[in-house]
């Protein structure tokens, strides 16, 4: 993705928050100087990838297939001590008709909520041993209530319902197109991006980015580039 492209997503989305009323942290708005000039009593945003992530899934269709996250709060695979947070939250932010495609993760479960805008279409599989789909039945808990699905199956998340979904099932989402854009929320245990998503056909789930802009906001995958602390 170019960056110029990564600074207009960002940009909508910060708009969108705000008409849905959605504040955001400080963070959510450091310019490239507040990012080189972070100090050490922030570490946490750094070394827990809190703040923006944009992905087109390695598709270059980023409008059709993609997906806008901002990270909240999350704790640490690998440095459970000094953060012991066993939780994540994120804004998923889902542009009219725009896709998620087919995942899983092996350790992570996750509550998707739609806290406004369009309707949320989620087609689900169980994965076999071979990671493969499985022609089970899907069990999930949507609002308390349990809800099975066929093998590819689907159901839909209207503003205020959520779905949980556990560890090794398959999900796909899509916002149906004309509804508008969706403000998703995820509750999670503890969240790493970058070993924990199985995708069925995606091609990767950090973008490569194409410098043909300055930044005006920062990637989590940013943070090292850029970063004196």
């Amino acid at each position: 993705m170019k960056r110029s492209e990564l600074n207009r997503v960002i940009d909508y989305t910060v708009s969108a928050a705000r008409k849905y009323q959605f504040p955001l942290p400080p963070f959510a708005y450091y310019t490239l100087e507040d990012w080189k000039n972070l100090q050490e009593d922030q570490r946490e945003i750094v070394d827990n990838m809190l703040g923006w992530d944009v992905t087109d899934f390695g598709m270059n269709d980023f409008m059709h297939i993609g997906l806008t996250i901002f990270t909240f709060r999350n704790g640490n695979f690998e440095q459970k001590e000094k953060y012991p947070k066993p939780y994540c939250e994120k804004l998923l932010f889902v542009n009219d008709g725009q896709v998620l495609p087919f995942h899983f993760h092996w350790y992570k479960m996750e509550d998707i909520i739609n806290r406004g805008g369009g309707t949320l279409k989620v087609t689900l599989y169980n994965s076999d041993d071979a990671e493969e789909f499985a022609a089970s039945d899907v069990v999930v808990r949507m609002d308390g209530r349990q809800v099975t699905v066929k093998a590819g199956g689907s159901v839909l998340l209207e503003p205020g319902q959520s779905i949980t979904l556990r560890q090794g099932q398959y999900h796909k989402w899509q916002g149906i197109p004309g509804t508008g854009d969706i403000m998703l929320f995820e509750v999670s245990t503890t969240n790493d991006d970058r070993v924990d998503n199985r995708f069925y056909d995606a091609k990767s789930r950090l973008p490569e980015i194409e410098e043909d802009a300055l930044p005006k906001y920062l990637l989590f995958k940013d943070y090292e580039k850029y970063l004196k602390c």
